[in-house]
């Protein structure tokens, strides 16, 4: 006899049917998975076994074969026990479920016959809607998380009994469901905010126009400085995230099993800060199993690059891709496969070994030759690509301890957002064009045109400051933000000399 099931597994950050046959027959009492089933697929025939021995059914006595299609394709994870045990019961004819392929099922089976949660239950949710199936039944702990996805019944699941009680029409489940705009609106909140930053009003106003125009940013400063307090601020002034952008980094962060228990959505922008020891495959993604990498997790937020020279070269090399692309291609030996990375990368270092170079109060003990190899850690390349570079002076005590706060994320942003609906119109119809930092030669050319005294200002800046040719653009488009920021339509001297001041990098002192 045969029963069929449909399930789901993910592939990259996105899901495909899986159709579970399940065959039983006469002969030496054996299951055999087929399909190309992983060490935990092929060890779910001892869990079922048991979950289902436990619910209090029968288990198949005679020659059990259990096909997962497509069959050329690698399954993995332990989300299919419920559906094969749901398929065993179904062969076995101790469920009659005629209704069972209007249902795509996944879960993992305790030993007593509860339902565990799975990850990436958002992407099946989405390929079992685009599949036209009724309803997913999922574990109780995925149900919000699928119930995101509008047009399909989500029904939690607790056990294997109640799961095969309800596909027989014997027991009834309610549908959980949640409305995706109340829940992005509820918990679109940061715990911080920029009120916190005591000083470095200048900072804060690189950062700002960081944020207003996508700018990747770079902060030099000595250890204490407040740079990873101005780093893990700059997702709150940033655009809101809107519901789309919240569905697809929650994709992401659902496959890889980050999402706290009980939330169903992503609603804030995500900040990854890895550490400096990091891999190229934790950084980019691409481990055996071409899982997604911090740069991905970091999608539509902020990575956060702490230490910048300690990391490794090859894994900084590596950012360029992402960086330029806002996408990461991972080829391995078990396939190729293509992730988001549209972050904005914010930075952060010392000016020197030590971090006391430049240094008022406080010696600096490292020599220039050793100064100077601790900056060429950092490839041309890769500077290339990050517009604004600014010094973090260290914060004075009178700033410490004074009664004064800073302006609000919510005052901030909106300046943010206002310059970013102006980027928006100006790039109208242009994929993949929606802020300045993405502007490409013809666009710089179109978008920055400079007025006699801001080009006397440029070139003055360019011969006596020593800036390298790589800045010319960058201040350009750093410049076209400042207008934005300022409502200007065009870009005047005063855009142009701000400008200048973020390539602290690039001035001669620096190389």
């Amino acid at each position: 006899m045969l029963a069929k099931v449909h399930s789901a597994a993910v592939l990259g950050i996105d899901s495909y049917p899986i159709e579970i046959e399940v065959n039983s027959g006469w002969g030496q009492p054996v299951v055999i998975i087929v399909g190309l089933p992983d060490a935990a697929v092929k060890e779910s025939r001892d869990r079922v076994k048991t979950a289902i021995e436990n619910s209090g059914f029968k288990y198949v006595l005679g020659r059990t074969t259990i096909n997962l299609a497509p069959a050329d394709v690698k399954k993995e994870g332990p989300s299919f026990d419920l559906p094969i045990a749901i398929g065993i019961l179904a062969v076995n004819e101790q469920i009659v479920a005629p209704h069972l392929d209007e249902f795509t099922i996944v879960g993992e089976l305790a030993l007593s016959g509860e339902v565990r949660s799975v990850n990436g239950v958002l992407p099946i949710a989405l390929c079992a809607r685009a599949e036209g199936k009724r309803g997913l039944i999922v574990p109780v702990d995925n149900a919000p998380e699928a119930a995101v996805v509008q047009g399909i019944d989500v029904y939690p699941a607790r056990t294997l009994r109640e799961v095969a009680e309800f596909v027989s029409g014997k027991h009834e489940i309610e549908p959980v469901h949640e409305d995706p705009a109340q829940i992005f609106q509820n918990q679109r909140r940061y715990d911080i905010d920029f009120v916190d930053v005591k000083g470095q009003e200048h900072v804060k106003r690189a950062v700002e126009v960081a944020a207003a125009g996508g700018h990747n940013i770079l902060m030099i400063g000595p250890p204490g400085s407040g740079k990873t307090l101005l780093a893990k601020r700059l997702p709150t002034i940033m655009p809101q995230t809107t519901l789309e952008e919240a569905l697809e980094t929650t994709k992401i962060h659902s496959i890889m099993g980050l999402l706290p228990k009980g939330q169903a959505l992503v609603a804030t922008r995500p900040f990854r800060s890895p550490h400096h020891t990091t891999s190229n495959a934790g950084l980019l993604g691409g481990t055996a199993n071409l899982t997604p990498g911090e740069v991905s997790l970091a999608h539509n937020g902020v990575l956060f690059l702490d230490e910048l020279p300690e990391f490794h070269r090859d894994v900084l090399e590596a950012l360029r891709e992402p960086l330029e692309e806002s996408r990461v291609v991972i080829s391995r030996a078990a396939g190729t496969m293509t992730f988001p990375a549209g972050f904005m990368m914010v930075a952060a270092m010392n000016p020197c070994p030590c971090g006391f170079y430049g240094d008022p109060k406080r010696e600096c003990r490292c020599s220039p030759s050793m100064i100077q190899r601790y900056r060429n850690k950092i490839s041309g390349p890769l500077l290339d690509r990050i517009d604004i570079h600014v010094e973090v002076p260290a914060v004075k005590y009178k700033e410490m301890a004074g009664d004064t706060t800073g302006e609000p994320s919510d005052a901030i942003r909106a300046r943010v957002e206002d310059a970013r609906t102006t980027q928006r119109k100006r790039f109208a119809g242009r994929d993949g064009l929606n802020c300045n930092a993405r502007m490409a030669p013809k666009d710089i050319k179109e978008h920055c045109v400079l007025d006699e005294e801001s080009q006397e200002l440029l070139k003055m800046a360019m011969t006596e400051l020593n800036l390298s040719a790589r800045a010319y653009d960058r201040i350009l488009k750093v410049s076209r933000t400042i207008a934005d920021l300022d409502r200007q339509q065009n870009i005047q001297s005063q855009h142009i000399s701000e400008a200048i001041q973020y390539r602290s990098l690039d001035r001669q002192l620096w190389v």
